[in-house]
This record gives C-alpha cells, structure tokens and sequence, in this order.
C-alpha cells in the first residue's frame, strides 16, 4: 500500500459516503414491538434537545443538533455540528 500525503487531493475524497443520524433508540418489549399500528408513539431514549449522533458505518464521527433549513429548502431537516471527531487516521 502507498501512503495517502496530502488526502484532500486524492480521488478517494470524491468518493460519496452515507451518514446516518442516530436520534434515538427505543427497547419496547417484542409483544409491543408487534402491536405496533398507525399513528402509535413509540417513546425513544433521548429529549427532542438531546444532540444527534452522526456515524459512518458503525464509527461515530460527530455530534449535532437537528434542525430546519429555511428559503427555497423550507422544512428539510439538517444537522447543525456541535462536536467533530478528528478524522486525520481515517473513518
């Protein structure tokens, strides 16, 4: 393998990757879980205020607050980065 110097340029960096924004987790019991209907509440382990926690893979790699864009993007949600995970040793 070659070393990676001067990562920003490598084509490696065009590459799209998928981040999941975890909210939450829930535990119901699987007799609930099974109950589950339309319009049912099912309570997650954080406050709406909680941050999100972002992760590549099973690799967590930032923190944030969720939020609402506003303009031609009205009502989308995004997330606004509270605390970045240094990712100089790779994801």
């Amino acid at each position: 393998m070659t070393e990676m110097s001067g990562v920003a340029g490598s084509p490696l960096t065009q590459i799209p990757i998928e981040i999941v924004i975890s909210v939450g987790r829930a535990r119901p019991l699987l007799r609930d879980l099974l109950r589950l209907q339309p319009d049912a509440v099912l309570a997650l382990d954080r406050r709406v205020e909680d941050p999100v926690e972002l992760y590549v893979g099973d690799r967590l790699i930032a923190r944030g607050e969720l939020t609402e864009l506003e303009g031609d993007r009205a009502g989308q949600l995004a997330v606004r980065l509270t605390e970045v995970v240094d990712l100089q040793d790779g994801i």
